[in-house]
């Protein structure tokens, strides 16, 4: 079956969907977007523009698209069903897929975290389920505002685990680099390291590129990363590089005064300053986060190496306590999030 023959479903087409999805239509890819009620309307009514850091600005029309909030409609048609979904509902799109998709549909899990494509695979026995990691950020317009915007705001290639011969040949379009990767573990924990920053951003409720260059914040995060990298060494994962870094590197960079940390981390600050955290953007729309999924993996890690993580925990209790008030980013100062202990960090 020739690539433009195949049907690709974006099962959970957010703000990372929507530009995969975006990015593989306007390719000529045949793509069906499931999404949420709310995207369906919007894109119905003034279609998709997808844009991203390096200038491209492209439009699909409303009639030009296929979307739909019913699984049943969708996932029947998969020939290859991209998984966007929040970790938080990885085990009910599971449900659905493996209640209306064909048994020969491969599944890739495009989603944070370390055990997605594991809870995948769990779920839909006899399956081809595929781990992927997406290394860049996507900023949403605001609702309302039409057509519907997904901008990419930072860079970076899209890693696919190594087990389907023709799915980079068929998602690797423009503005949506892929490739096969053969230890997707590595590079699933790899990210993680840098995913512990999403926490910062949303309570901090400042932009991404903003947060970064400022040295307090950075010092919590190198924090986090080296109680990660402790439990990780304790237990004998090896994360992969970021950012072109060997992982134990990081936080001798993020501790960096600023002026040096913005001159050897340009790639690090790629950025658009507009870009902020999926979680910034779960706590301003009032839904649960995937603190579960990012820092509760390393507490997890953590619990079982019997290594310690005080940092980790306490971002963690400011995320649920944020979550719990619903009152949107509480907009902390690094002083705030400091437990009581103190930093170790000098």
């Amino acid at each position: 079956m020739a690539n433009g023959d195949k049907k690709i479903v974006i099962a959970g087409a957010g703000s990372i969907g929507c530009y995969a999805g975006g990015c593989l239509a306007l390719a000529g890819r045949e793509v069906i977007l499931l999404t949420r009620p709310r995207i369906e309307a919007a894109l119905r009514l003034g279609g998709l523009q997808v844009s991203d850091l390096e200038g491209r600005n492209r439009s699909i029309r409303p009639e030009a698209l296929a979307v739909t909030a019913d699984p049943a409609a969708a996932l029947p048609e998969a020939d290859v069903i991209l998984v966007t979904v929040k970790s938080g509902a990885t085990q009910d799109i599971a449900a659905l897929i493996k209640a209306h998709a064909r048994p020969d549909v491969v599944v890739v899990s495009l989603q944070n975290g370390v055990d997605n494509a594991d809870r995948l695979r769990t779920e839909l026995p006899g399956h081809m389920v595929l781990a992927g990691m997406v290394p860049f950020n996507v900023v949403q317009s605001p609702d309302g505002e039409q057509p519907l915007r997904v901008h990419r705001a930072s860079d970076g290639t899209v890693m696919v685990e190594d087990g389907d011969t023709g799915l980079v040949g068929l998602l690797d379009v423009e503005g949506f680099a892929i490739e096969a990767h053969g230890d997707m573990k590595a590079v699933l924990w790899g990210k993680l390291l840098m995913n512990l920053n999403n926490a910062l951003v949303a309570l901090s409720d400042l932009p991404l590129a903003t947060e970064l260059a400022d040295r307090r914040w950075r010092l919590i995060l190198a924090d986090q990363i080296d109680e990660a990298l402790s439990a990780m060494k304790a237990s004998g994962v090896e994360p992969a590089r970021i950012a072109g870094l060997r992982p134990a590197l990081l936080p001798k960079v993020l501790r960096l005064p600023d002026w040096l940390f913005t001159l050897l981390a340009q790639r690090m600050l790629a950025i658009d300053p507009r870009a902020r955290s999926s979680m910034w953007d779960d706590l301003q729309r009032g839904r649960p986060t995937e603190i579960d999924d990012l820092q509760g993996a390393v507490l997890r890690l953590a619990e079982k190496a019997g290594t310690p993580a005080p940092m980790v925990k306490r971002i963690t209790a400011l995320v649920r306590a944020a979550e719990a008030e619903r009152l949107g980013p509480p907009g902390l100062a690094p002083e705030q999030i400091v437990a009581p202990a103190g930093r170790r960090s000098t």
